[in-house]
């Protein structure tokens, strides 16, 4: 069935606004559960859908909306960290991770955040956000901080991460995939990995300010006692090394994206059920299959270590995002954005490169802020034909190449913003409301709002430096600088 078409009218653009704008002062607000704002907004969008002539979205375009790929990423990757609990790994991994920094918070917090950051390169951050959510928490709990100390950069490294490279974050795949942008993987660690280094830099020293009783300059001491080892032990070896080996396999599929064209999900879905195939296998081996016992194994998973609310939480924000499409919402704001430029360049008399930049500017805040309080990945589809547009229009040449790199620098970082900004955001503070550590809306935004708008401001001068200076002159002065930074902070930790 088709349903109905949505109308496209600005009064059916205004509801949608309303009704998300809505949605954002009630997380801020604090007084209703999360999962239960978008599940009665979507309720409100339907009920004047069905029974007012403005049809903001139907049941059967809201199908459409929902991005599969997503949540069955996250149902896979939850499956997989629920098995690798049973193997004890994480405690044992804490172990190893606090002997090295010496039961130091601030050297702890460093090897989180840097961590996170580099897996979030190579993964999607979901997935990483997953994995490292885990020794995150047991960290701090061993070191009896703040967990929020930990788990906010995590994920604000999560995100920076992923904007470096073209498989870190969905919005660079949906750019990277694209014939009009002519991107290759390679373009996009050249010309993001080196910013995004800097900015990893400036969210240690943030974090550090932000959090001092925590991770900052007055926990910076070693105890000793804490880093003792716990004597943790692995459980279960040969299903730990079954399930490394097929990991490793699923995130084989994700970075062969471009060539094997398959949804992140797919090879996460095969991997897991094949996971928890080892699972029951290897149990089976030990155990007589009592009706009782056979409860270990997926229905254990399923009703202790799928995070249900979250799942819904994402399912709900994808339809009310898909109305904001179907109204045509989105599109209206990307129109407005390229008259704005327009109106610019033509009033100041801009010099073709002035225009540019300044259209790489507004597309990066523009793109920074909605991504904040939207989901960036329709924002992305949805401004890449408008970028390709603009550059016809402007006839800029290989210059123009700075737009995409503003457009994926704002739609990665402008999801630190908010709690709901980002998939990653969604997920860590789903995973700490089920461990007993709620992360409210205000709390996530107070911070991620700060960190948001220094790496944005820290995209615009990396931008104009790109524009004015040339990519390979800033991306090698600035390789340099990094790696004097590097050689400095061993000298000055040895010394």
């Amino acid at each position: 069935m088709h349903g109905f078409d949505s109308t496209r009218d600005a009064f059916s653009q205004a509801i949608v606004a309303a009704i998300l704008v809505g949605m954002f002062a009630l997380l801020a607000a604090d007084r209703v559960h999360r999962v239960l704002i978008p599940i009665g907004a979507v309720a409100v969008v339907w009920l004047i859908s069905y029974f007012s002539p403005f049809k903001l979205i139907s049941f059967e375009a809201a199908q459409q909306a929902i991005d599969l790929n997503v949540i069955l990423l996250l149902f896979a990757m939850m499956a997989l960290v629920g098995v690798l609990k049973t193997t004890n790994v994480f405690p044992w991994a804490v172990d190893r991770l606090l002997e090295r920094s010496r039961g130091n918070p601030s050297r702890a917090a460093r090897l989180i955040i840097w961590f996170t950051g580099i897996l979030s390169a190579i993964l999607d951050n979901v997935t990483t956000v997953i994995f490292t959510y885990p020794m995150a928490s047991e960290m701090a709990r061993r070191l009896r901080i703040n967990g929020s100390a930990f788990f906010l950069p995590m994920v604000m490294a999560a995100n920076i991460g992923g904007t470096a490279t073209l498989i870190g974050d969905p919005p660079n795949v949906l750019i990277g995939a694209d014939p009009r942008t002519g991107l290759s993987f390679m373009e996009f660690i050249y010309n993001l990995t080196v910013p995004c280094t800097f900015m990893m830099i400036v969210l240690v020293w943030y974090s550090r300010r932000y959090y001092p009783d925590d991770i900052g300059r007055a926990a910076d001491a070693d105890h000793a006692g804490t880093a003792t080892p716990t004597g943790a032990a692995l459980q279960n070896v040969p299903l730990l090394r079954a399930t490394c080996l097929i990991t490793v396999l699923i995130f084989l599929g994700f970075m062969t994206h471009t060539l094997t064209h398959m949804p992140v999900a797919v090879p996460a879905v095969i991997g897991v059920a094949a996971i928890l195939l080892a699972q029951d296998h290897y149990y089976l081996k030990e155990h007589k299959p009592t009706a009782e016992e056979r409860r270990h194994g997926v229905l254990a998973i399923l009703e202790k270590d799928i995070e249900w609310p979250t799942l819904a939480f994402f399912l709900f924000l994808f339809v009310l995002v898909g109305a904001a499409v179907a109204t045509g919402l989105i599109e209206s704001l990307a129109q407005g954005l390229a008259w704005i430029i327009d109106r610019i360049s033509g009033g100041l008399g801009l010099s073709p490169r002035a225009t540019l930049l300044v259209a790489a500017v507004i597309i990066l805040w523009v793109s920074g802020l909605l991504s904040a309080v939207i989901d960036n990945i329709p924002y992305t589809a949805v401004t890449i034909p408008l970028v390709a547009s603009l550059l016809g229009q402007l006839n800029a040449g290989p210059d123009g190449q700075v737009l995409w790199w503003a457009l994926a620098l704002g739609a990665c970082l402008g999801g630190n913003g908010t709690l709901i900004g980002a998939s990653a955001n969604v997920t860590v503070t789903g995973l700490a409301e089920k461990d007993g550590k709620r992360i409210s809306f205000n709390e996530f935004t107070a911070f991620g709002s700060r960190v948001a708008a220094l790496t944005l401001m820290m995209s615009s001068i990396y931008l104009a430096m790109w524009l004015y200076i040339g990519s390979a002159i800033v991306n090698i002065a600035g390789a340099v600088v990094l790696a004097v930074l590097l050689v400095a902070m061993r000298l000055r930790r040895a010394s």
